[in-house]
């Protein structure tokens, strides 16, 4: 069992950034492919980004690529996503996921993930 907490959401202008967090519990957070996810009101839940157990593979959804970075600390439970260049369309609630994913083929979809985070919400102004 991992419970995810996110967390650095809130209140940007465009143009500006935020870092959001999310700390797993449990010893076993090395093992998972972490991704993050969003929800924008009215819409359906996206990809946005995923890294590998080991932090060395990294993808990214084509709205956020250039503008996002994901990274990991396996030392510290914990998965990032820096978000730079923030757009009014960015505005959304952001999930962090975990799943033990064999291909990365299945990074995107949201069904790989066996663990999820309750979201932190992110407002972007124009």
């Amino acid at each position: 069992q991992v419970q995810l907490v996110e967390s650095g959401g809130g209140l940007v202008q465009a143009g500006g950034a935020l870092r959001l967090s999310c700390v797993a519990s449990g010893r076993t957070f090395s093992m998972y492919v972490m991704g993050w996810f969003r929800q924008a009101p009215g819409k359906e839940r996206e990809f946005v980004a995923g890294i590998s157990s080991s932090g060395p593979y990294v993808y990214y959804a084509d709205s956020v690529k250039g503008r996002f970075i994901i990274s990991r600390d396996n030392a510290k439970n914990t998965v990032y996503l820096e978000m730079n260049s923030l757009k009014p369309e960015d505005t959304a609630d952001y999930y962090c996921a975990a799943g033990m994913i064999n291909s990365y083929r299945d990074l995107t979809r949201l069904g790989s993930y066996d663990y999820w985070g309750q979201g932190t919400q992110v407002t972007v102004s124009s």
